[in-house]
């Protein structure tokens, strides 16, 4: 069984539309790859941006007591 011409442009527009296809999707693949490498950067970050937010809010609560404490010391000079 013989090719014709009209066959073997069809195949070869095919190939080529499949090759494009491919290239397509091993880029995105590759994007992926990029993206997941980046994972455990980030976690790492936000492990310690949580570490960083525990501090800052015993310090906040610290500081809030004080406020309160003061204010209640004014008032108490104040009404004396």
């Amino acid at each position: 069984m013989y090719m014709s011409d009209n066959d073997a442009n069809y195949i070869g527009v095919l190939l080529e539309e499949i090759r494009g296809q491919n290239k397509a999707v091993l880029e995105a693949v590759g994007d992926m790859q990029n993206h997941v490498a980046k994972i455990p950067y980030i976690e790492e970050t936000v492990t310690e941006l949580k570490e960083d937010m525990k501090i800052i809010k015993v310090a906040i609560t610290d500081v809030s007591k004080q406020q309160k404490d003061h204010e209640r010391r004014i008032t108490q000079l104040e009404a004396a």
